[in-house]
């Protein structure tokens, strides 16, 4: 039994050191002049509109079917319930304790995507978790499905961090950055950065009464009338929209802005996936052998597994980059922000210590006394750990949208690079999660 323990101790020592090395890679990139502050911004923006939904697609759609959906719903139920909890535990603190605004955030929401896959993943290569998996199950099939349940986890994550996250990083609303409306604005009136480069280029080429002017690397690759065009469709578009939204009743347009910050691009990926996974049609053209009517499979489904396979990675490594740039600054004199040691301790102690113990009672609890959750140890282990972990690396991303100043942003990053240096710390959850479902599927 001690050497059971100790061997899957090790096994998510090692699980944990792997994310700690691939957060020391984006330093070393950053150190070696490969990534920019602003092609870091680009890299995480791309991660969370791209390679993350795409992830989504894949894994969700993969591993959704019509016998299966409702396993997934105590999953939703427990994402939304503890962030909630959460949310309420963060808020509560930092007005008993005149903590930084920052750190409800960091209590509210944790590392829901890549912490989690990098773990399944790392896990996986150690062998501990075989105990949870029945001879009648593949071992590949059962870690898919970990990262299954664990990314339909993430997107609630995602849908609330976005969501409510900027309020709960500005505290009260008075402190709010006054820039925030000013830097969005531009979006509002053109909705395509593209189109809004284009939109420069006819009015530079209108000025310049020149026509046969050459082509130089600013030059459009779309022809003039076509820029015209769609901007003007996209501008008319607008412009209805406004009208038509001013034209509700004030409740209407509270709830349509409050649902609408719940829209966006992982909340939309995954959606596909479901749809792609229920509708047995499409599962079918998309994930079948090419032999079984699996026609999409060999190159749109591979290519969008390929893209989504990215995401755990970069995303730590951004978190690299961002810790590089305090230490910069920390070496030149500069205000690098700071880290409060009581916020450290009391987050980590939330996230590391208290959710595990809650989780893990709660969800053994409902596998051995009820018949809310399917027969699944894998499942099981998941819910477990789902509130656990350090704080979302989207908190960094977080305040960048929000117009949080460079100190802010400092701090964040640091604070960030201190939880995950902390991160091993989630072997004791690991090993916890493991025993209990063990436990449990004994009981059965």
């Amino acid at each position: 039994m001690s050497s059971g323990i100790v061997t899957s101790f090790l096994g998510a020592l090692q699980a944990s050191l792997s994310i700690l090395l691939t957060i020391s890679y984006g330093v070393i990139a950053a150190q070696s002049k490969l990534l920019s502050e602003a092609s870091t911004k680009e890299v995480s923006k791309t991660c969370v509109r791209l390679f993350l939904p795409a992830l989504l697609i894949h894994n969700v759609g993969s591993q959704l079917h019509l016998e299966t959906a409702l396993r997934y719903i105590p999953i939703l139920i427990w994402s939304i319930l503890y962030n909630i909890l959460s949310m309420g535990l963060g808020l509560l603190l930092v007005r008993l304790f005149k903590m930084p605004h920052w750190v409800t955030p960091a209590i509210a929401f944790n590392n829901t995507t890549s912490l989690p896959l990098l773990l399944v993943q790392s896990l996986d290569a150690t062998g501990i978790l075989s105990s949870l998996i029945s001879s009648s199950d593949s071992t590949s099939d059962a870690i898919q499905r970990a990262k299954s349940y664990f990314l339909v986890n993430a997107m609630i994550g995602n849908s609330l961090t976005f969501a409510i996250g900027p309020a709960l990083l500005n505290g009260h609303e008075e402190d709010a950055p006054d820039r925030q409306a000013d830097e969005s604005k531009p979006d509002n009136d053109v909705p395509n950065g593209a189109a809004a480069d284009g939109a420069n280029d006819v009015e530079q080429a209108g000025n310049s009464n020149d026509e046969e002017e050459r082509p130089h690397e600013e030059t459009s690759l779309l022809l003039n009338r076509v820029i015209r065009a769609s901007d003007h469709a996209a501008q008319a578009a607008s412009r209805r929209k406004s009208e038509f939204f001013r034209r509700l009743p004030n409740w209407a347009q509270s709830v349509l802005s409050f649902m609408y910050q719940f829209v966006n691009a992982p909340v939309i990926g995954a959606v596909i996936g479901a749809v792609i996974g229920l509708v047995p049609a499409l599962h079918r053209v998309f994930f079948n052998s090419t032999q079984n009517g699996g026609y999409l499979n060999a190159w749109l489904t591979t290519s969008i597994k390929n893209i989504g396979d990215l995401f755990a990675a970069l995303q730590v490594i951004v978190v690299g980059v961002k810790l590089s740039q305090s230490m910069s600054k920390m070496r030149k004199g500069e205000e690098s922000g700071t880290a409060p040691w009581a916020s450290m301790v009391t987050i980590t102690f939330v996230r590391l210590v208290l959710w595990p113990a809650i989780s893990i009672s709660f969800i053994y609890m409902l596998a051995t006394k009820t018949r809310t959750l399917d027969k699944d140890p894998i499942l099981w282990f998941a819910m477990m750990l789902m509130p656990t972990g350090p704080p979302a690396l989207k908190l960094a991303a977080l305040a960048d949208v929000n117009g949080s100043d460079e100190k802010e942003k400092m701090s964040v990053a640091k604070f960030l690079t201190i939880s995950y240096i902390l991160s091993p710390l989630i072997c004791f959850a690991v090993v916890g999660s493991l025993r209990a479902s063990e436990a449990a599927m004994s009981n059965m």
